[in-house]
């Protein structure tokens, strides 16, 4: 008995490739999830450097929004408006500049390296956070009311943490050791602000030695305040 011939199997046809790409994953869909202090630094650090690079006024939300690598509802999340932004860092580094004042005051009884330590706090500011400095001393805004209050704060908190050192090792009243408080912080605020852009030109620890020698010879002159509990 012959066997039938089995029917030839007809050929697959290969189903038809897409050309079309899948959907792109959205850009901000990648946006790593953490917490909200950590992302409120991220979104301030991003602030800061389109503040300093484009000054308030000509800096967007778009921008910095894009500079932090989130979207922008993100963004307002966090900060209703541009200005609540640039208040909130101006805040931070204001607090951060008093603080250091402080612990220059605070960290020895001589009144040398007191001295010393007041204006190695301005350098220091400058040289470990520039762009902080510049949007703290340099901003376009200081003329804005909420501004001016946080600027004039900061700086009665680094005038109040001198004149209390000086009055009280020298006996002076409180408006004449604040006057000396003004002339220390006004003399190293303005030649840290000038050395910023010359670093290159006079070392940092070169520039402090100079500024603090002659605030020393003229803060040296006024006699120490004898503390009746050391008689």
């Amino acid at each position: 008995m012959t066997a039938t011939p089995a029917a030839p199997t007809p050929a697959t046809t290969p189903a038809p490739t897409s050309s079309v790409p899948p959907p792109a994953e959205p850009l901000h869909a990648r946006t790593v999830r953490m917490p909200r202090s950590a992302r409120r630094k991220q979104l301030l650090r991003a602030a800061r450097e389109v503040f300093v690079a484009h000054g308030y006024h000509a800096a967007a939300m778009d921008d910095i929004a894009e500079r932090a690598g989130v979207s922008k509802p993100v963004l307002y999340q966090h900060f209703p408006g541009k200005l609540d932004l640039y208040l909130a860092l101006l805040e931070t580094h204001a607090e951060d500049l008093v603080e250091r004042m402080r612990q220059a005051m605070a960290g020895t009884t001589d009144n040398k390296a007191r001295v010393h330590n007041a204006v190695s706090a301005y350098f220091d500011f400058v040289d470990s956070e520039s762009e902080a400095f510049r949007l703290v001393f340099e901003s376009d805004l200081r003329n804005d009311p909420a501004v001016r209050e946080k600027v004039d704060r900061m700086e009665r908190g680094l005038i109040e943490a001198i004149t209390d050192t000086v009055a009280a090792d020298t006996g002076l009243d409180r408006p004449r050791a604040e006057l000396l408080a003004v002339g220390l912080t006004g003399m190293s605020e303005i030649a840290a602000r000038w050395w910023l852009d010359r670093a290159s030109e006079v070392p940092k620890q070169e520039a402090v030695r100079l500024i603090e020698s002659l605030a020393w010879r003229g803060i040296s002159n006024f006699p120490l305040q004898t503390d009746p509990r050391q008689l």
